[in-house]
């Protein structure tokens, strides 16, 4: 199975939890700019697909496609339909493959929506965050919570699925305002929300906001009561937790994040973007100061250029615009194995394991609730997604790697 993710770095403003990689420039020099970044994305597929190639790697068709951000719905849906079409022209796109775009519910309307869909798009992925005003006004979303109602009804008219992604733990949000997000998140019909505990980086404008003590720090119990709130009304909805932080009715899990946490192989492009391939013959290394190392490994992680123009210089230069690669090892990837196997409700395959495990480390975490051991598969409980450092620190201790 191989993926594609695609980022776009642009967004109208920084919101101040934000710590990816993302510019509000309109245009940060040759190659750096919202109305050619379609164009540069497409010319890096070229590059990665030469370099694939003279690497030994043969990919399947795309299985899922995923445009993320930033926000990818400031860009001309025709930019976004644009490098689609390109993935489609470079290695292929299965039938019935996922093809999703994150979406700030301000940037899009009824034809836009449409263009896309209209284009092989057949799922959005909304930032709600909240349902309420002060907490959206605290995370500096300017969204309103009518406008993702808004967003959803004309995905729904053209046949797209929808999902929504909220936050909890902001400063400030009670647990009636956390139950009353989560509930309208339900009421909203999508049949997929994201629920990620709030992560404060000390350089965003939140981070120093708490730092200079304007803020109130999250605090780690409240959101574990959060996340227990969240588990239980979208159980009760019929939505199950497929994954630490998603929920989804049976057959709309997002197929794309999952083939992250099943370790699969995947193509990042744009800025910033990470790729993981688990067989590459040998591996050239161009960085920012076009110094190339070659190796030889079973398997390769890699990232992107981090700032919009630089990573188009190294595309003009017709480089590979990566910032750096590292080769994964056999104990590197199991350990990979692990930390991923225990995100997800269909467990840790230990048979992927081999001999490293001893089990009778591994059956005192089943006996104080953490986890369930059922056909070979290792699944946390709701305790042990809450304590899931907890189980995955265990696990690697009870392993020979």
């Amino acid at each position: 199975m191989f993926e594609v993710y695609i980022h776009v770095p642009f967004c109208m403003r920084r919101c101040g939890y934000c710590d990816f990689n993302t510019y509000t420039a309109v245009d940060m020099g040759e190659g750096a700019s919202r109305g050619n970044y379609a164009n540069m994305v497409i010319r890096e597929m070229s590059i990665v697909r030469d370099w694939q190639i003279a690497h030994g790697i043969d990919e399947p068709e795309a299985a899922t496609v995923f445009f993320g951000g930033g926000t990818p719905t400031i860009l001309k849906a025709s930019d976004l339909v644009a490098m689609l079409n390109a993935v489609r022209d470079t290695w292929g796109i299965a039938e019935n493959a996922e093809i999703t775009t994150e979406a700030n519910p301000d940037t899009v309307n009824a034809d836009y929506v449409k263009e896309l869909a209209n284009g092989g798009f057949n799922r959005i992925s909304f930032g709600m965050q909240s349902a309420v005003p002060s907490v959206l006004k605290i995370l500096d979303r300017t969204h309103t919570p009518a406008n993702v109602a808004a967003g959803i009804a004309v995905a729904n008219a053209v046949g797209m699925r929808s999902s929504v992604d909220l936050i909890y733990g902001a400063p400030g949000e009670s647990l009636d305002d956390w139950r009353a997000s989560v509930r309208t998140a339900i009421d909203l019909g999508v049949n997929h929300i994201s629920a990620y505990a709030l992560t404060v980086a000390p350089n965003t404008k939140m981070g120093r906001q708490i730092a200079a003590g304007t803020l109130p720090t999250p605090d780690d119990d409240d959101e574990a009561t959060k996340y227990e709130i969240a588990d239980d009304l979208l159980s009760a909805a019929g939505l199950e937790w497929y994954e630490i932080s998603n929920w989804a009715r049976p057959g709309y899990e997002s197929q794309h994040n999952l083939g992250y946490w099943r370790n699969i192989d995947w193509a990042g492009l744009g800025p910033g973007a990470h790729s993981h391939y688990g067989n590459v013959l040998d591996v050239e290394q161009s960085t920012p100061k076009e110094k190339t190392e070659t190796v030889k490994t079973s398997g390769l992680r890699s990232w992107d250029i981090a700032h919009p123009r630089m990573w188009g210089q190294a595309i003009n230069a017709g480089d590979m615009p990566w910032s750096g690669s590292e080769r994964i090892s056999n104990e590197e990837n199991l350990e990979e194995i692990i930390m991923l196997g225990l995100r997800i409700r269909e467990g840790l395959d230990l048979s992927l394991l081999g001999n490293t495990v001893d089990m009778a480390r591994i059956q005192p975490m089943e006996d104080e609730g953490l986890i369930v051991i059922r056909d070979g598969r290792v699944i946390p409980t709701r305790t042990g997604r809450l304590l899931n450092d907890t189980v995955i620190e265990r696990f690697f201790d009870a392993c020979s790697l």
